[in-house]
């Protein structure tokens, strides 16, 4: 990304090297909370990163001690109800664009991920968390639900019964309390974190990059359409991929005993 792009964001600061992009939200003042701007300076840069062939795939982390505290209770405050479904759906918009992205996206959750942060937590492919690390939904108790989609994400990662605790008690819960509960895939200490989501984010980038999206699409897709349904459009693309070359020299270099030459 262009030194100029980077400069001109107020809340979020973008990093990409090496095929792996690190997008910060950074307004440590307010503990990183999501405002009109926040998204739409997410919405931007994601625009422009579906530009960008050679990434491979995206980081998400947070600037200072929290990841996201929340939504922006101040902006959300005197709004009425036309307002409040709103940004409802403009956070919903963002957040499924994220989740919509061909490359794969891991969040890097290095402190406070509640309410609309850990919503957004939810829409990377999968979550990262530092032992400092607190997950929750305390929406209730502002008299409110989750608005970006969070019900039903939650419910899909955790089950029913799980999420329904988390949502109903607005109970905030350890980052090991959320690994075991599946929230996150994995916990460690804090001075590790980026280091081990960096390694993560290599790893997977040095596989096939069509393969890592077609992963992603069809494991993503296929879970909200019936199994069979979901069989064909695996086999669908399994068959396609002998198609693409990069099937191929995976192949050849397996066979030859070498990395493959992407």
């Amino acid at each position: 990304m262009d030194k100029n792009y980077a400069e001109e964001n107020l809340t979020i600061k973008i990093n990409i090297s090496d095929k792996i992009a690190i997008l910060t939200l950074s307004r440590p003042e307010a503990l990183n909370a999501l405002n009109s701007l926040v998204f739409y300076e997410i919405d931007r840069f994601l625009d422009s990163l579906e530009q960008l062939n050679e990434i491979r795939v995206l980081i998400i982390t947070g600037e200072g001690k929290s990841f996201v505290a929340g939504a922006d209770i101040s902006e959300m405050s005197s709004m009425n109800q036309e307002e409040g479904l709103a940004f409802s759906l403009k956070g919903q918009k963002v957040f499924q664009h994220l989740e919509s992205l061909k490359i794969p996206v891991i969040a890097a959750v290095n402190g406070f991920a509640l309410g609309g942060g850990c919503e957004l937590t939810m829409s990377c492919d999968f979550r990262i968390a530092s032992t400092k690390a607190k997950f929750g939904q305390p929406e209730v108790n502002l008299g409110l639900i989750p608005g970006y989609a969070g019900t039903q994400r939650l419910s899909r990662l955790i089950g029913l019964g799980n999420a329904l605790h988390l949502l109903m008690t607005a109970d905030v819960i350890s980052a090991e309390e959320a690994f075991r509960i599946g929230l996150v895939q994995k916990v460690v200490e804090p001075e590790e974190l980026m280091n081990v989501v960096m390694e993560l984010a290599q790893k997977i980038a040095m596989k096939g990059k069509k393969a890592i999206e077609n992963v992603k699409y069809v494991t993503r897709h296929g879970y909200n359409i019936p199994f069979d349904d979901a069989c064909k459009l695996e086999a669908s693309y399994f068959g396609n991929s002998f198609g693409n070359g990069e099937s191929g020299e995976g192949m050849k270099a397996f066979l030859e005993k070498r990395k493959p030459n992407w």
